[in-house]
């Protein structure tokens, strides 16, 4: 049985001009110790998509509108706020954005991890200062004993990050959730925190659902990949599969934007913007922006269409123009 179901599931906010669809009809699965990326460019949905696996979706104006999400076989959203309150920490943890909005800026390091500890484990001041110090060692931060005792703002942009992964792995969750977790480190912190990742999934033996606008840091720690647009799942598979031959014209789009050793000086563009989601257009959301427009495209809207070995899109040019079963 997979450790994540997210079935249909659809996510609105209420705004002046109308509802905005955030999530539309989303499935996937996420098994055990795998990780799946989620790539798409800003505003497509996978951060709403995470807050709505987190139930932390404000409302108003936002509201899970449809769909469920089942973990372990329990649908999330039928839990009492009690139960939920729960299952964050001990279950699914989250890692967000930017640590120095996510943690408090006069409480030390060592008390926020210890907090979460005492919430979650019951145990005494000592216990839980000492598995937080415990937890800065894990994540590999020096003298961790000493660390402890600093503030947010003594520590570098990378240390503030392993904090927040202690903070988010203290209770040993099943699922881990990163939101760009290295969206404001430079390149060689990035890659000590991605390596981080990986080994202590491989250590504790945790699922992760990888969100990220970076497709070499999705090639780089996921099995599989989801990529989303305007709030939607367009295309999914493995990493391999989907980079090596992606079905969907918006992969193609994102793939051919990467900058490469010996290819054209001029990167290639997607045209267009992303439509605002209370503006959606008729048929396929991102037939403003292809560049394999068909007629029919304004007029159905496609649904994701199995091509084997795991491989979706959602493209009815792709559907008529490759083989189901094969790529």
């Amino acid at each position: 049985m997979a450790l994540l179901v997210v079935r249909n599931l659809r996510t609105v906010f209420d705004t002046s001009e109308g509802p905005a669809v955030a999530v539309d009809s989303v499935n996937f699965t996420i098994d055990r110790g795998e990780t799946l990326g989620i790539v798409g460019e800003s505003g497509c949905g996978k951060s709403v998509t995470a807050l709505s696996i987190m139930r932390l979706v404000q409302t108003p104006p936002g509201r899970i509108a449809g769909g469920t999400i089942e973990f372990e076989g329990r649908d999330v959203l039928e839990l009492s706020e009690p139960d939920m309150r729960a299952l964050r920490g001990n279950d699914i943890a989250m890692i967000f954005q930017e640590p120095m909005t996510s943690l408090n800026p006069v409480l030390t390091v060592g008390y926020q991890i210890a907090e979460a500890v005492q919430l979650h484990r019951g145990v005494g001041n000592n216990e839980a200062w000492d598995a937080a110090v415990e937890m800065l060692r894990l994540v590999e931060i020096p003298e961790p004993g000493e660390r402890a005792g600093n503030f947010p703002h003594q520590l570098s942009g990378g240390m503030r990050q392993r904090v927040m992964i202690a903070i988010a792995l203290s209770c040993d969750p099943k699922l881990l959730i990163a939101d760009e977790p290295t969206t404001a480190l430079d390149v060689t912190i990035e890659a000590q925190i991605l390596d981080l990742l990986g080994s202590l999934r491989d250590r504790l033996g945790m699922a992760i659902m990888l969100i990220t606008h970076d497709l070499g840091v999705v090639a780089q720690q996921a099995e599989r990949v989801a990529v989303m647009y305007a709030g939607r799942i367009v295309e999914e598979g493995k990493v391999a599969d989907v980079f090596g031959d992606p079905i969907h014209p918006y992969t193609k789009g994102l793939l051919g934007s990467l900058p490469r050793i010996g290819g054209p000086r001029r990167l290639a563009t997607i045209p267009g913007i992303v439509p605002r989601l209370t503006e959606l257009p008729s048929g396929c959301n991102f037939r403003t922006r292809c560049t394999e427009l068909i007629d029919d495209c304004s007029g159905i809207e496609p649904e994701l269409e199995d091509y084997g070995s795991g491989r979706e899109a959602a493209c009815i040019v792709a559907r008529r123009t490759r083989t189901r079963g094969g790529a």
